[in-house]
Order: structure tokens, then sequence, then C-alpha cells
């Protein structure tokens, strides 16, 4: 994990992309045979969650962990025991091929990241943790009013703090958008920056998940690479680390 760069030895950053594609391995195919309007749905990933880790990533000179293994496959951003982390036809599975599936592919991820924070943490610094996500416009009918989110636990002052400052840095760079916080999910619900509080004091490590509305995710349009780039814009305004000349 590098520290971002003029940050000192005090902070270090990560970022994560739970649901950065939709592939399913060869192996596990025949599982998934049928579905694959679902896989190409907000079901099976996260459209636009990984271009917009990799320019955080890159503009933070911070580590990124991502994944493109569908979500169907497994959740990376749920725990285990929860009923979201296989789709129903993989949860229909033998319990040997699930398990190979954790080992594969969930276990690797989630124990990379754990000690990647533990490592720094170590070294006595607090890390801050961006895992991007985006949301479907509409769920259950239900029209989510929102371009982008931030989500995190209220009960963490630097979680607290971080996204106050990054909602207002980003409001005053986009006055359009409607930015809200834990919102179009509470950010203490089940997911890997939850678990992630388990494992590490609020004063050592700090984690928000960013949302952004699917609907804005326009590929090879210039508003879209200007809505990553004020995003990164804001977080650094807000860390008081104005982009590099």
């Amino acid at each position: 994990m590098r520290a971002m760069t003029g940050a000192g030895n005090g902070h270090s950053f990560l970022i994560t992309c739970e649901h950065g594609g939709n592939r399913v391995p060869p192996r596990y195919r025949d599982c998934l045979a049928g579905h694959e309007a679902l896989l190409a749905s907000h079901r099976g990933y996260d459209p636009g969650a990984l271009a917009m880790a990799r320019d955080l990533a890159h503009e933070l000179q911070a580590s990124l962990i991502y994944a493109t293994t569908s979500r169907l496959l497994v959740d990376l951003n749920r725990t285990r025991g929860h009923p979201g982390l296989h789709c129903e036809t993989i949860r229909a599975q033998p319990e040997a091929t699930r398990c190979e599936i954790i080992d594969r592919y969930y276990l690797p991820f989630r124990t990379r990241a754990e000690r990647l924070i533990a490592a720094e943490v170590a070294a006595g610094r607090r890390v801050i943790h961006v895992s991007s996500h985006s949301f479907t416009p509409v769920l259950d009918g239900v029209v989510r009013r929102a371009d982008v989110g931030l989500l995190y636990d209220p009960s963490r002052p630097g979680e607290t703090a971080l996204c106050a400052e990054w909602l207002a840095c980003l409001r005053r760079r986009s006055p359009a958008l409607t930015v809200r916080r834990n919102y179009p999910y509470t950010g203490k619900s089940d997911g890997l920056t939850a678990y992630l509080r388990r494992c590490f004091p609020a004063e050592l490590y700090v984690g928000v998940e960013l949302e952004l509305n699917q609907r804005l995710i326009r590929p090879r349009q210039r508003a879209w690479r200007d809505l990553r780039a004020d995003v990164v814009a804001a977080l650094r305004e807000a860390l008081g680390r104005p982009a590099p000349r």
C-alpha cells in the first residue's frame, strides 16, 4: 500500500472495488447458464465502479484491490453467513462447490485487504479506505434520488468528518449533482467496510463506500469522465491535498 504523495507518514490510502465485473470462470459457467441477462444487469456487477476505483487509486497513489468475477458467483461485499453471499443458483450447488468458490475468490480478496491495512496500522499509519460501487437508478419501482452517495458509520468521527467535507467540496465543484450521505444504503449495513471496522479502531481505520448512480455512467462520454474527475478532485480537496501540478 502506497502513501499518497505529500501526505506524510501519517496516512495511507486503499481503494477497493468488490463488484468490478461480471466474469464467470469457465468451471462455473454451467451453474449460471441461462442467466446472461441477470449477469449483464446491476445484479451481476456495478457498472462504472472499477473505472472510478482506478481513477481514485491513480490520483491518490493508492493500492487498488479489485475483482471482475460476478457478484452472482460470490459477493465480496458480504460477510460469510449473509443470505446474499451467493445468488440462488449458487446456493443450490453442493457445499463443496460453494466452499471452493469461497477459497478461490472470496478469501483471497478479503484477506489481502485486511492484511494491507494491518501492515499500515502496525507501522503507525491511519488508513483511509474507499470502496467503489454504483447503484441502479430504480429499485423495486422506487426512484433513487441521488447522483452520488457517501456511506459511513456516524459513530466514527473520522468517517463523519471526511464525508461531510467530501460532500461539501463535491457540491461546490458540481452544484447540479445531488450528493447524499448514507444513501441509498446505510453505511452501517453489512459490507467490507463494516467488517473492517470491527477489526481496526476508528482512529486508525476510516472506511467509506462511494456510490455512483448508474444513470450517470456513460462510457466514452465526456460527462462521465468529468464526473469521475470531480469526485477525485473533491476528495483531494477534502483531504487538504490539491492536485499535483
